[in-house]
């Protein structure tokens, strides 16, 4: 990011609006230019999967099928930052979606398709946000396929590790490389951008809570420790290829599925408040917003 660029991320606001107003007297009308005011504002694109497009929290904007609120965390960092968003971000979207058409379907019933999110940068964005990687692992569906309520089922963490081999770790080691080019690309389309990428937040507490949450705890630490794993690769990713990254685990804590309703900032596996299973909830969505703003506005 260059110099100029990150000044405007932290410009305070009154000596924005007094640079424009003088601008405004130097023109000898009093009033601030549309195309000064129209220049300070930050285009913002959104890119990522579920994790960022925040499913049945309302209200819907975008394709159904994508599960995209209005509340999720690219909607509320940009009231944050009085930023212009393009949210693309799409349920069930991997990093082959960012330069492929996605195909969507509600109910397993088929409802076209999303154009590739890469479509929606420009050569003059000026922050995006990327959250990508748990749709290339398949996290959610193998923590759906972990969930017991026989507290002497064989732990699902052991079919994961035949042969001594884990195999979630072996996707996520297969993705790392995909989201290097994915982020050359971004600076490739948006070379002024600054590039912001989160993690994933702590969705279970050390050892787990079942049966309130039905994962036995050896499974517990299983898939939450994917969830990390998956965490220090995309860092490793992001700081190898030109980007910020936001770690959103380290925050959550407390605030993971076990925990009480008003505490939660992610649902389990019956959801407390209206939001998708094994997702982040309204509240999580903006506090989510908050940790990135204030990285974003703080340096």
């Amino acid at each position: 990011m260059n110099q100029q660029q990150n000044k405007a991320f932290r410009r305070p606001v009154r000596t924005v609006l007094g640079a424009l107003a003088l601008a405004g007297l130097a023109l000898g009308t009093g009033a601030v230019p549309a195309s000064a005011a129209a220049d300070d504002t930050i285009s913002y694109v959104a890119l990522g999967d579920s994790m960022a497009s925040g499913p049945l929290i309302p209200g819907i904007t975008g394709p159904v099928a994508c599960g995209r609120s209005t509340h999720n965390y690219p909607h509320e960092l940009a009231d944050r930052l009085g930023a212009s968003l393009t949210d693309v971000t799409c349920s069930g979207a991997a990093s082959k979606h960012m330069t492929e058409k996605q195909s969507l379907s509600l109910l397993d019933i088929p409802m076209g398709s999303a154009p590739p999110q890469f479509d929606a940068l420009r050569p003059d964005t000026d922050l995006v946000t990327l959250t990508i990687g748990g749709n290339d692992a398949g996290l959610v569906g193998i923590a759906q396929k972990c969930s017991t309520l026989d507290p002497n089922a064989t732990p699902c963490k052991e079919k994961y590790n035949e042969g001594g081999v884990d195999q979630v770790a072996q996707r996520i080691a297969e993705f790392a490389p995909k989201l290097g080019a994915v982020l050359d690309t971004i600076h490739q389309r948006s070379p002024q951008a600054r590039v912001v990428v989160t993690g994933y937040g702590l969705y279970i507490k050390p050892g787990g809570c079942w049966p309130a949450q039905p994962v036995l705890p050896v499974d517990a630490d299983f898939l939450q420790g994917s969830v990390d794993r998956m965490n220090t690769t995309i860092a490793e990713q992001s700081a190898a290829h030109g980007a910020e990254y936001i770690d959103l685990a380290t925050p959550s804590k407390g605030h993971d599925s076990c925990q009480a309703p008003s505490d939660k900032w992610v649902e389990g596996y019956v959801p407390t408040s209206v939001a998708a299973p094994l997702h982040p909830n309204r509240d999580g969505e903006a506090n989510y917003a908050a940790i990135i703003g204030a990285h974003i506005q703080g340096s």
